[in-house]
């Protein structure tokens, strides 16, 4: 069995069911676990990632009016790895190659052989499913159930945990800092068994209005310190400083490339994170200086 994984999530519930020895090749984010790193790269980002959020954001704005994903397959390497199964997602344009370019690579480059299984997380029970589902088509779906039990198992710990406390903090959790986005999708539901209140918005002025008690950061793509050094655009805003979470202490800077954003096993890891985040008290802070640290 020869499978090849186009996106970081995947190539995670992969060697989480226990095959990541026929992982045969990976995109171009994929480094979890760190022995897939030395697996063949076949895709590339059309724009530059090296450049500031605002910028990406243009690029990512301006390449997806073009009917263009931001991502695109290396066919040659495609070709030459010659995959019976390829992981792929259709959540979004701008997450990684999108199943239509898949679909064309593989009807070009491979006649048309290689099955393609797609996962379209929005929620957590879609993330589950996605694990089942790729467990299935790989000829185990025990092996996903029994991940997927051990992962609910352990997040209902940390909900039981967090659900007796009186304070609920009001918590905004940031997916992008130029221009501001609120996190979404799984986003809100982590929060909620993190013990805080989700606090939606979409613009600073929102932000404001709504004056949330904590604010994490957890931008898409974005290291622990790629994610402070994107902070200026924010920290700069006169305004900044009026938010309660600010005056008091309350902003805290996490990974967001390897935790959030990665809708597979380590979204039990990213609650984890939350846990220590606003409940400092309740569970050691082993994240702390590694996923996420104040700002």
């Amino acid at each position: 069995m020869r499978i090849l994984s186009l996106l970081p999530s995947a190539t995670e519930i992969v060697s989480a069911l226990g095959y990541s020895e026929q992982l045969v090749g990976r995109s171009h984010e994929c480094d979890h676990p760190a022995s897939v790193t030395d697996l063949p790269i076949c895709s590339r980002p059309r724009i530059r990632v090296d450049t500031s959020s605002s910028e990406i954001d243009r690029s990512v704005k301006a390449i997806v009016s073009k009917g263009l994903s931001v991502y695109e397959i290396d066919e040659d390497t495609l070709r030459s790895l010659a995959p019976d199964f390829i992981v792929t997602q259709t959540q979004c344009e701008v997450c990684a190659v999108s199943e239509r370019d898949v679909e064309k690579a593989v009807n070009d480059w491979l006649d048309g052989q290689g099955e393609i299984i797609s996962l379209n997380p929005n929620r957590l029970e879609d993330a589950w499913a996605d694990i089942i589902r790729v467990a299935t088509a790989l000829g185990n779906p025990r092996n996903g159930e029994a991940v997927v039990a051990t992962l609910r198992e352990r997040m209902a710990r940390m909900r039981a945990n967090t659900a007796t406390r009186e304070q609920r903090p009001r918590v905004a959790l940031i997916e992008w800092i130029e221009p501001l986005m609120a996190g979404g999708n799984w986003m809100p539901e982590l929060v909620d068994m993190a013990g805080g209140e989700h606090s939606p918005w979409l613009e600073f002025n929102a932000l404001r209005e709504s004056d949330p008690d904590i604010i994490v950061v957890a931008p898409c793509g974005f290291d622990l310190e790629r994610t402070r050094s994107e902070m200026p655009p924010l920290t700069q805003r006169p305004e900044w400083k009026k938010l309660r979470a600010v005056a008091t202490g309350q902003v805290y800077l996490t990974d967001g490339h390897h935790f959030f954003n990665r809708p597979g096993p380590r979204l039990a890891e990213s609650l984890e994170i939350l846990v220590e985040i606003l409940h400092p008290d309740s569970t050691p802070s082993r994240h702390r200086g590694k996923a996420w640290m104040p700002l």
